[in-house]
């Protein structure tokens, strides 16, 4: 009897912390920068657990650069701030379908290194630690944030308009330029969660990614087109296509350290399999990087967007919440 009263006691009691979770605030669609007067906002989430500042999690939403929001990402913001000590920015980033369907790629990346440079200028007005940032993204949003640290080094206030070919961030802070920029050694941030990423987007613009065999395109209610304008393609403008795919930009680390990567994927993940993440993981280890994988088995694409979704067979209490636990152990590291 006193066992099984000690026992149901502990039982009891484990039950009661489970359930504590950070209080927190959310500043919503906070307006970052609007290119070409289209307006970018984010979703600012603060826990009130005391500290004067806290490190950042920057989150990037997938949907094959054609469709979703930020909105797709909120159980991921939520978990993050309920569970760990940190500011959660979660971002809408333009779409190629945007602007009457003429958003290009390296306009895309633009906007989330200017995403990136908006928190690190403005975050301390959210208890953000500037100094302390990690980026994340799913899909999409992987492939995104990665370029967060491949195309912070390469940086020009040309873009991809003319020579040298680099990226103009879609926000500036006042009186900086890009040259003054990578002066200082262009964008950095701390840490990186990618989730199931694309990491070659040549290889995929030849596979047929630009063609009406991509339900994307008709998913986002656009034509399919070149993700570079009219007149460019994979043929003619290889090293467009290459310059926005992270796996022919890794840097060795004696010239540039890339921050500790986690890299997770489903073992079930039929459109970034585990054999083209793994594939990728071994370019940054040959090369020197900090890296960790991780398979979540099981599960198939998409495993950390919000709700259920039946048709992929995914939910986020059942496949997102064990990644979220492998994220914050591997954050909490970096940060904690």
């Amino acid at each position: 009897m006193k066992n099984w009263f000690f026992g149901l006691l502990s039982l009891m009691l484990t039950s009661v912390s489970a359930q504590e979770l950070n209080d927190y605030s959310v500043a919503e669609n906070v307006l970052w920068a609007s290119p070409d007067g289209f307006d970018l906002t984010m979703d600012i989430y603060t826990p009130d657990t005391g500290r004067d500042a806290y490190p950042v999690l920057v989150i990037f939403h997938g949907g094959g650069w054609l469709i979703n929001n930020k909105s797709i990402m909120n159980d991921m913001a939520k978990y993050a701030v309920e569970h760990g000590e940190y500011v959660v920015c979660n971002v809408n980033y333009r779409l190629l379908v945007d602007q009457n369907n003429t958003v290009t790629m390296d306009q895309i990346v633009e906007d989330v290194l200017g995403a990136v440079l908006w928190v690190q200028t403005n975050i301390g007005a959210y208890k953000g630690d500037p100094t302390k940032v990690a980026v994340t993204g799913d899909s999409a949003g992987g492939h995104l944030a990665e370029m967060v640290l491949i195309g912070g080094s390469q940086l020009s206030s040309t873009g991809f308009d003319e020579q040298p070919l680099g990226f103009r961030p879609s926000y500036l802070p006042d009186g900086v330029t890009c040259d003054q920029l990578m002066k200082r050694g262009g964008i950095e941030v701390q840490g990186a969660v990618i989730s199931y990423g694309a990491f070659d987007l040549y290889a995929s613009a030849k596979g047929g990614f630009e063609e009406p065999s991509n339900v994307f395109w008709q998913m986002g209610g656009a034509k399919p087109r070149g993700i570079f304008g009219a007149g460019k393609n994979v043929t003619s403008h290889p090293t467009l296509y290459q310059l926005v795919s992270p796996i022919y930009n890794v840097p060795l680390s004696y010239e540039r350290k890339l921050p500790p990567q986690l890299f997770t994927v489903g073992s079930k993940d039929n459109l970034t399999t585990p054999e083209l993440v793994s594939a990728y993981v071994e370019t940054l280890r040959e090369a020197g990087q900090d890296v960790t994988y991780w398979v979540h088995e099981g599960r198939p694409h998409a495993f950390m967007d919000s709700g259920k979704n039946d048709f992929l067979g995914i939910s986020w209490e059942q496949d997102g919440v064990p990644a979220m636990k492998k994220v914050m152990q591997f954050l909490d590291e970096i940060f904690y």
